[in-house]
Parts: C-alpha cells; structure tokens; sequence
C-alpha cells in the first residue's frame, strides 16, 4: 500500500483550533498575576532600592505564594474536566460531530468568564471568573487536540502536531504583542476582549472546515471499554502496562511542565516587579519566546521523525536545563530577558511538539481522547504544583522572582532523569 502525501492543507485548518485557545493563555498568564499582585508595598520598595518604575496597575497586593496558588485554580478544574471531556468524546456523535459539541459548549462559557476578569472589583470576583472562564475551556481543549490523534496517522503526528503547535504560536504571538499594545493604549479590559474575539473566529473557522471521521476504531473494538471509566482507571491501565515507558513519559511531561509553568506564570511579574518593566512592554518581550517556538516548531517535529522523539525531547531539555541555571545570573535588563526567551523558545519546541505524539506512542489508537485526557492530567498536575512550588519559594527567598530560575533548572533536570528511562519507539 502506498503511503498518502502529508496533508498540509489540512492540517494548517486543524491548527485553528490551537489558534484560538492559544490566544487566551497569553493574555491570562500576562496580566492576572499582575492584577492580583500589584500594590505590593515589598516589590515597591525593591523597585524603588534598584531604581526602576513602579508600575501603574490597580491590583490587589497579593504576596506571591497566594498569587500563584489562585493562578492554579483554573488548572484544579481541568485535572478533573479534561480527562472526563477526553473519555467522554471518545463517545459522543451527534449531527455536530465528535468533538464539535464540546467546543460548541464549551466556547461561550469561557469568553463570558475570560471578559468579566479584568472588570474583577475582589479577589473572590476575580476568583469566580477564572474557575468560569476555565470550565468552558476545559470542556472543549482535549476534544480539539484529539483531532491530532483522529485525523493522522502515528507517523504523521510529530509533524502535524508541528503544525497545529506553528498555529498556535501564531495565537500566541499575536496574543503577546497585541495584547501588550491595546493595554498600553486602552486599559486592562482590551486585551480581554480582543482575545475573546478573535478565538471566537478562530474556532469558528475550526467547525466549519474540519471533517471528522465517523469511526476511530480501526484498530477494532477495545475488549477494555469500560464507559465508567475514569483517568484513574486509564492511569491504573497505563502503570499494570509491563512497559513502563508509557508512564514515564506522563511522569516527564509533569516534571518539565512543572518547570515551564512556573516560569511562564511568573514571567510578568519578574519582568515587572524585578526588572522595572512596563506591564505592556513586557507582554509584547514575552512574544520573543513565541516567535521563536513558532519558528521552531515544524523544524522541531521534523527532527523527530529523524532522530525520534525521544532523542528529540532530551536535547531540548538538555538546552533548557542548562540555559535556565544560566539565566539566574544573566538576566539582568531588556537584552538579556529577551535574549534568554528566544533560545527557551527553540528549546522548547523540541520538547512541547513531540509530548503528546509520545503519549499516543504508549497508548491505544482506539482510545485516543482518553490518552489525551491522560497527557492532560498530567500537564495540568503541573499547572497546579508548578506555580504553587514555585511562588512559595519566591515568597521564601524575599519575594525575588529571579529564583524562578533555579526551580526550573531544577525540574527540567529531573525531565531529563525521568526521559533516559523510557524506550525509544521507532516510526515506519
């Protein structure tokens, strides 16, 4: 049998739905922690000791340990949301589709969450409207990345997820810059606005093009379908397996999202609150990691389908390690800020691109939304220790964001322990 030519086309229109969710984190992980964060007295008078501004936002002086703990309250619903959603839609058809419904559900209650965050007038406010604007998106996030797992083969995957992460950064980017320029020009509530707009029309896009095929079971039926089954059962499925590489990638993708999001949690508030960067001006420096991913991206699935994936994935966390040991001592102004993000940005691509193609390496083509819930319940444990760990030892070491650094070094270092154990898996 002929092997089919790689649908480019395509794959760029599945892209679209990573477009859009990409266009919310952004300007999410940007300014919220600024919101809560902002009126500090300790940073203000760091800021004042070294010289640098001290920005003008109306927050609500959190000190960083709860401010990082709130920023993972979203990510608490979706451990539990997204693994259930993925599962679930493995499931569902209707006239919409399989993973259409969730995004038609789901979509409206994230915008109306996402918009209301910045006109927050408490904590409990801005709270309420995190966990809502979250629900939506945890309701529809796994069914549109299951379209990786659906609509290309297991040798396409690292080069279509290439694409759809290209898409993404695209989101990203435009989330970064754009939503840096509309805060300096027109307040806090344009970003908000814009992103729940244009991630409207992205998606829109996504279910009028996308195709969904009627059968996923190929493979034939799954002696282990159990409809009650949870992602504790697929997480019992996946530990039973006598090759634990399936669980150690889980278990890597944890440890590096660990370290990634806590850095990108508390990006902003090291641009701002250590280096005396302007809110809008460090939204659009941020973009430089972005840009760079985004460059990076296709190139970083097409090293994979050469050297495998999890060749792939340890040099990228090798350069990461490294890099961030490095960046606690260099990063001290604008050009070696940006300098840092741009090569995190290649770094990154490498590891980011090839995760979830590995997940569906060790899984089972049947039940591509639960292993999908699965990478998810991982990356979302992250979401939640990650920025937790880290923002108590910030609160620890002074309130220095810089030691951020340290804490990710340290983690992608433990990736890197965790990714030697697992075997590689060769693509036809």
């Amino acid at each position: 049998m002929s092997k089919r030519r790689f649908p480019w086309g395509s794959t760029f229109l599945v892209g679209f739905g990573f477009l859009g969710i990409s266009l919310i984190w952004p300007i999410f992980n940007q300014f919220v922690p600024l919101f809560l964060q902002a009126g500090n007295a300790e940073f203000n008078a760091q800021l004042l000791a070294e010289g640098r501004a001290i920005p003008d936002i109306v927050g609500f002086g959190m000190a960083p340990a709860l401010a990082m703990f709130i920023m993972t309250w979203d990510n608490i619903i979706n451990l539990f949301v997204q693994p259930w959603v993925g599962e679930r839609s493995d499931r569902t058809w209707n006239r919409f589709g399989r993973r259409k419904p969730w995004i038609l559900l789901g979509m409206p209650i994230a915008v109306l969450g996402f918009v209301a965050i910045p006109m927050a007038q408490s904590v409990l406010a801005i709270a309420v409207f995190i966990l809502i604007t979250n629900f939506g998106m945890a309701l529809f996030r796994s069914p549109t990345i299951s379209w990786l797992g659906d609509l290309f083969t297991a040798d396409e995957r690292s080069k279509a997820n290439g694409v759809i992460n290209l898409m993404g950064g695209v989101g990203g980017l435009l989330a970064y810059l754009g939503g840096g320029a509309l805060f300096n020009s027109l307040g806090r509530n344009a970003p908000f606005i814009a992103g729940a707009i244009a991630m409207v029309v992205a998606l829109t896009v996504v279910l009028l093009v996308v195709r969904e095929p009627r059968q996923i079971e190929a493979a034939g039926p799954d002696p282990e379908r159990d409809p009650k089954k949870g992602v504790i059962q697929n997480l019992k499925t996946v530990i039973q397996n006598p090759d634990k590489s399936g669980l150690f990638v889980l278990l890597g993708i944890l440890l590096w999202f660990m370290a990634f999001n806590a850095l990108e949690t508390g990006l902003s508030s090291f641009a701002v609150f250590t280096l005396g960067i302007s809110a809008g001006k460090a939204s659009i420096y941020a973009a430089t990691v972005t840009f760079s991913f985004l460059a990076f991206s296709v190139p970083a699935g097409l090293i994979a389908v050469r050297l495998g994936r999890r060749k792939t994935i340890l040099i990228g966390l090798t350069g990461l390690t490294i890099l961030f040991a490095l960046g606690f001592f260099i990063v001290q102004n604008v050009a070696t800020f940006i300098g840092v993000l741009v090569i995190t940005g290649f770094f990154w691509a490498m590891v980011n691109v090839n995760s979830l193609p590995m997940v569906y390496d060790y899984g089972d083509e049947r039940r591509i939304g639960a292993y999908t819930g699965l990478y998810y319940f991982s990356s979302q444990s992250a979401a939640v220790l990650g920025p937790t760990l880290g923002g108590l030892l910030v609160q620890t070491m002074g309130n220095q964001y810089r030691w951020l650094f340290v804490f990710a070094t340290l983690f992608m270092a433990l990736a890197w322990i965790v990714m030697t154990r697992v075997k590689e898996k060769r693509l036809a």
